[in-house]
């Protein structure tokens, strides 16, 4: 699996470099932020989308617009690079995520998860599961496919949201636990501070404190490059299961 790394270079001078997700927007939205940006233009979630497609956004999208967020993403860390004001999109990003829940709305766990690190099973004798919950909230499906069915104890199930995710969706996880007699805080539960992807790289900072080896170790996010990063640092001896397209 290969990572495509972008160069932002304003006036022939280096500003930084992203990493462009795998869909076939990414490269245009990267070049169309980049010349907005250059050209001294009002730096928004309108060069990202229509006017039509972000009413349309606004409302649930079969397929929980994984592409979109994956491109609002991108727009975010290029301003977070470049020094623009990105509050717009963070907001969009918040409003797509909690309107069509996109922990569940268009796939089976069971059949997305794939073994990433290897290109067979190794025999293994633990089972972790490292959870981003704000953007897998479908409790019941977690438990029922992932939890149950591999007997992941509770101390090997690692988990985190952001502020304002967990601000707003808090009772609704707890009461969704309270079915399996569990809270937040039966497992380990961290919540984190505001930033980029602050979540996933609690998650990744815990999967190289637990230092894990011989286990099936089970990754929930949508996040492309976090799926590299545990892939690279992973113990040989693991199975690494990550959500596959």
């Amino acid at each position: 699996m290969s990572l495509h790394k972008q160069q932002i270079n304003i006036e022939h001078k280096y500003r930084g470099s992203v990493i462009l997700p795998d869909n076939t927007e990414a490269k245009n939205v990267f070049f169309r932020t980049k010349q907005a940006y250059a050209n001294h233009e009002k730096m928004s979630t309108n060069i990202l989308f229509s006017k039509a497609k972000l009413a349309k956004l606004k409302r649930y999208q079969k397929g929980s617009s994984e592409t979109e967020l994956e491109n609002i993403d991108l727009y975010i860390e290029m301003g977070e690079i470049l020094g623009f004001n990105v509050d717009d999109a963070k907001k969009l990003k918040n409003s797509i995520v909690f309107t069509n829940d996109s922990a569940h709305t268009s796939f089976n766990i069971t059949k997305r998860l794939k073994l990433i690190n290897k290109k067979h099973k190794s025999k293994t004798n633990k089972n972790y599961l490292f959870w981003d919950i704000e953007n897998f909230s479908s409790i019941s499906s977690i438990f029922n496919d992932i939890i149950e069915k591999y007997e992941i104890d509770d101390e090997f199930i690692y988990m985190a949201a952001n502020p304002d995710s967990l601000y707003l969706k808090r009772a609704e996880w707890e009461a969704n636990l309270f079915d399996y007699g569990k809270t937040l805080n039966s497992f380990n539960f961290i919540k984190c501070d505001h930033g980029k992807n602050v979540a996933d790289d609690v998650l990744l900072e815990e999967f190289l404190n637990a230092k894990i080896t011989n286990a099936n170790v089970f990754i929930l996010t949508f996040d492309r490059e976090l799926k590299e990063r545990f892939t690279e640092i992973t113990n040989e001896s693991n199975n690494l299961f990550i959500l596959g397209k």
